[in-house]
């Protein structure tokens, strides 16, 4: 907001802030009508996990073993 009270434009303020001109305006807009309370998270925004959550665990876990057929090297104790 402040860049926008020194008198940038949204071109200038998008640049500086490496994102994109309608974000800038968006969140401009929101500061303009709500204030303050305008720039908290509204949560509970973007699409909802289509997964379970014991569905993500296991994922996870997946993810973290050694793939199957994949050589793995113990480290050797000879000097």
């Amino acid at each position: 907001m402040e860049l926008s009270w020194d008198g940038w434009l949204v071109p200038q303020i998008a640049e500086e802030l490496r994102c994109g001109q309608k974000t800038v305006r968006r969140w401009l807009h929101r500061f303009s009508r709500s204030g303050l309370e305008g720039l908290e998270d509204l949560g509970g925004q973007g699409r909802r996990r289509s997964i379970t959550e014991a569905e993500r665990s296991q994922i996870v876990g997946l993810v973290k073993q050694t793939p199957p057929g994949r050589l793995e090297v113990q480290p050797s104790n000879e000097m």
